[in-house]
């Protein structure tokens, strides 16, 4: 007797990959589940609703893991914690820096200062589009003790505020204070994406910046197209640039 099929989702395999990492990690995780469901010999609406919470086991993941590694992938980090706990499955947080450099990106577009004194340092999936690009000075936020001071002291005024986290907890009590937001991890759909988006925000999530310095002026290209799901899905390249104010470059 053949072994019961998992529901397709037409859907996603019928656009592009997203990765070869995401692509291989759902088919794993298929594959698994379709290994338990056949073994369960129950029909697929009592394995979803009464079944897979137990059947399928934090063993099968970590088995989906480690096949993952052996392979020689590694997983990109959302939060710097990750690098942090786990160096051996994460990628390098991208030259992150704590001389006040901050984040290096070897694959951050860069530019010489134009003709209106912007010197290009980066770009970054759109949150949402708004009517005019916004600037402030760049303020790096990586730790609860610095959150902690900006709740006792206050967010000084047209902070652009630079996180490695998507998650957006970490910021939350302060993120209505910010002019703007800059986050190299994470999509436009992640929570802190979501969050700037309630809060009309600017913000570029997914972000590739390299050269800015704590106290830099630096300027969003918050005009641009706004990133959406299905850029994602198909592969499509959107992005907003970062560029540095050429008189605080210096």
């Amino acid at each position: 007797m053949p072994s019961p099929k998992l529901p397709i989702d037409s859907a996603r395999h019928a656009k592009p990959p997203v990765s070869p990492l995401v692509e291989a990690t759902v088919d794993l995780v298929r594959e698994a589940v379709r290994q338990r469901f056949a073994e369960s010999g129950m029909t697929w609406d009592e394995f979803v609703f009464a079944g897979s919470d137990r059947l399928v086991t934090t063993e099968d993941m970590r088995a989906v893991e480690a096949r993952i590694l052996a392979s020689g992938h590694r997983f990109d980090w959302s939060a710097g914690i990750s690098v942090a706990e786990r160096p051996e499955v994460y990628k390098s947080a991208g030259g992150v820096a704590d001389d006040g450099a901050g984040f290096a990106h070897p694959d951050a577009p860069t530019g010489e200062a134009d003709a209106q004194g912007r010197a290009l340092r980066g770009a970054g999936d759109n949150v949402v589009r708004h009517k005019q690009d916004v600037s402030g000075t760049a303020l790096y936020i990586r730790s609860n003790d610095r959150v902690l001071d900006l709740l006792s002291n206050g967010v000084p005024p047209g902070t652009i505020a630079i996180i490695d986290d998507s998650g957006g907890t970490l910021t939350a009590p302060i993120i209505d204070q910010f002019t703007g937001v800059i986050c190299a991890g994470g999509t436009v759909r992640s929570h802190l994406g979501i969050l700037t988006r309630e809060y009309n925000i600017p913000c570029l999530m997914n972000a590739k910046v390299t050269g800015i310095r704590e106290g830099d002026r630096v300027l969003i290209e918050a005009t641009a197209d706004a990133k959406t799901t299905e850029d994602y899905q198909q592969g499509v390249e959107r992005t907003a640039k970062v560029w540095v104010l050429a008189e605080a470059a210096a």
